[in-house]
């Protein structure tokens, strides 16, 4: 995402989320317990501007994304957007799926890692908003479910037909986004949908740790690894070979490199300044 702003202001007011930032890690936390999360429409646009604004401000090096209460995200809210819904017309409803589908674009395009931090449900979208982290926290209480298909929908939702396959395999991911079935912690952690499995009540305790560790690394190459993931899911070998190398180029030309190397000449650690 670009770091050029426009005439309109930032702003630290976020009604539908919560936001926290301390020493260059933020923590996002979706802040309807007695709803288990549960999204709406301002939500949605709100994650969307969010990491749009943190993305261009440039000061943010790892966020953490977190739910209140008893669950990380139970998904769309049945009232507030499936009633709606069916009301809109056939316009209305794209612009809405699109939107939904830029927030999961904006969590995979900021230049910085994400780190889902997960306990309870994370069903629908909330499966989804986690499938799209970068790294996913959680305690054996987890459990996702990709329940678009139960609502009559394609389990291809939010861009979830594209990345479970490359996180889980094709095969678990046509049962879970087909069958809608709900995944419980230990399993997820065996077919590599969870990154880390914590104990009980300890996920947001271990995202944050890993955060920090982030935010405290070499910033611009943890960045550059994540647009590289991202970019490098459906390019021939030969177009990724060579994006690799004109990355790795860029960032030879960097302070960091050369911090790594007076470093390591002077026997202590680095002192990363992300550029």
């Amino acid at each position: 995402m670009s770091p050029f702003a426009s005439s309109a202001p930032r702003t630290e007011e976020w009604h539908h989320l919560r936001l926290t930032r301390q020493d260059g890690v933020a923590t996002v936390t979706l802040d309807r317990p007695e709803k288990l999360n549960a999204l709406t429409f301002g939500a949605y646009a709100d994650l969307r501007d969010l990491l749009a604004e943190l993305s261009r401000e440039r000061s943010v090096r790892a966020l953490v994304l977190g739910g209140e209460g008893r669950g990380f995200c139970s998904g769309g809210d049945v009232d507030d957007i499936i009633g709606a819904t069916l009301a809109m017309d056939t316009a209305q409803l794209l612009d809405f799926n699109r939107m939904t589908g830029q927030v999961v674009r904006a969590l995979r395009e900021c230049p910085f890692p994400v780190i889902a931090a997960l306990h309870g449900v994370a069903a629908g979208a909330g499966a989804v908003l986690a499938l799209a982290a970068d790294f996913r926290v959680a305690d054996p209480t987890a459990r996702f479910s990709f329940l678009f298909t139960k609502v009559g929908l394609s389990g291809g939702d939010m861009g979830a037909a594209y990345l479970l396959p490359r996180v889980v395999g094709l095969g678990h991911a046509t049962r879970l986004l087909m069958l809608g079935e709900p995944v419980r912690a230990v399993e997820a952690e065996r077919i590599g949908l969870i990154s880390d499995l914590t104990a009980e009540g300890e996920a947001d305790k271990a995202a944050a740790a890993l955060a920090r560790r982030l935010a405290d690394g070499p910033t611009l190459a943890y960045a550059q690894t994540k647009a590289l993931l991202t970019s490098e899911l459906d390019m021939p070998l030969a177009a990724a070979i060579e994006l690799d190398a004109a990355t790795q180029a860029l960032l030879m030309n960097g302070e960091d490199y050369a911090e790594f190397h007076a470093a390591f000449t002077e026997k202590r650690a680095p002192n990363w300044r992300g550029c």
